[in-house]
This record gives structure tokens, sequence and C-alpha cells, in this order.
């Protein structure tokens, strides 16, 4: 089986990686505009469905399935995407701090001849951080790709974070142990 990625995310071919399968890069173009209506919680896999319609199920061989993903952090209702600026990553940063949020993870598996999708949600708590810890990471982690300013990899997660409910891995962007049942669900023998 090989496992095309529609992602630029480095952390989700690494998490891919590790299931022990080959992974292939593709770029999807999409329009990420979702209505404005769309209840925040359901952002992340509609986008990620709409990256998986993308390449059409005929460009797919047998053994090939596309996986799209897409994450959102959600802090009171409002969706978090990636910080365009310094200031907009610190402002989200001080508002998770000391406080609980969501990170919906949409996933879309698809192949030749089926397609599954599904969403995750991951409850993350943080300890309050002070300005000058919030500065320190946005100043050596930079973190301009990521949903909510942050990874919970990166050294914010380890002082910040002071509980998760739900997988690590969602977090970080591919519910790794639900990609991995629902490849068994397309592919029974694997």
């Amino acid at each position: 089986m090989k496992l095309l990625l529609a992602s630029k995310s480095p952390r989700r071919r690494q998490l891919l990686g590790e299931l022990g399968y080959p992974v292939e890069f593709i770029s999807l173009d999409v329009d990420e505009h979702v209505p404005a209506d769309t209840g925040a919680d359901a952002v992340a896999e509609i986008l990620a469905r709409r990256k998986a319609a993308a390449c059409p199920a005929d460009h797919l061989a047998a053994d090939e399935v596309l996986i799209a993903a897409d994450t959102v952090v959600v802090h009171r209702g409002k969706v978090l995407g990636k910080p365009a600026s310094r200031d907009e990553a610190l402002a989200m940063l001080h508002a998770l701090a000391g406080d609980s949020h969501e990170v919906y993870t949409g996933v879309c598996l698809r192949t030749a001849t089926q397609e599954l999708s599904f969403t995750e949600k991951t409850t993350v708590h943080f300890r309050p951080l002070d300005d000058s810890e919030l500065a320190y990471y946005v100043d050596h982690y930079r973190p301009y790709d990521k949903a909510g300013a942050y990874g919970i990899q990166e050294w914010i997660g380890m002082v910040g974070v002071s509980g998760i409910e739900g997988c690590y891995y969602n977090v970080m962007g591919l519910p790794v142990a639900r990609v991995y049942e629902h490849l068994r669900k397309l592919f029974p023998s694997m």
C-alpha cells in the first residue's frame, strides 16, 4: 500500500512514515474558505474532504490511499488559524494561556473506490504563561505555520501544557491511531 499525503506538513509526513508505509507528498490547491455559519467543530473535516476531492478517484491506483487532513484550534468557539505575524501569534497564545481549547483534525482517506472521513477532538489545557515566556517561544520557534500559533511537541508544549484529554498526535496534526484503524477498514489484509 502506498500513502499519498495531501498536506505540506512535515509533521504529518513524519507521523505517517512511522507507520512503516511509503509516503509521497502531493500538492493540491483548494479554497480553504468556509461559510461563516459553519460550526467550528466541522471546519477541519470539511477542508479535509475538499482537499481529497481535488484529486479525482480515477487518478488513484488500486494500492494507493490519498490522505487529506486539516487541523484547527478552537478557543471559546473561535477558530484560530495560522498566525500571519508575531503580534497575531502572541495574541493567540495570550488567549490560550491559562485556559483550555479544542484541537480538531479532520481526515479524509480516499481510494479509487472508497472514501472515509472523520474528525478527532482533543482538549488541551494550558497553564498561565507570562509575556516573556510567550515572546521567547514565538521568537525562538516562529510558529507561523501552526494553527493556534503553537506546536505541542515544542518548548511551549513542554512547559505550558498542563494536560490533554484525547489524542496527543491529534494536536500535532494527525490522529495516527484513528488513521491506522481506517486504513485497516480500507485494506483489511494489511
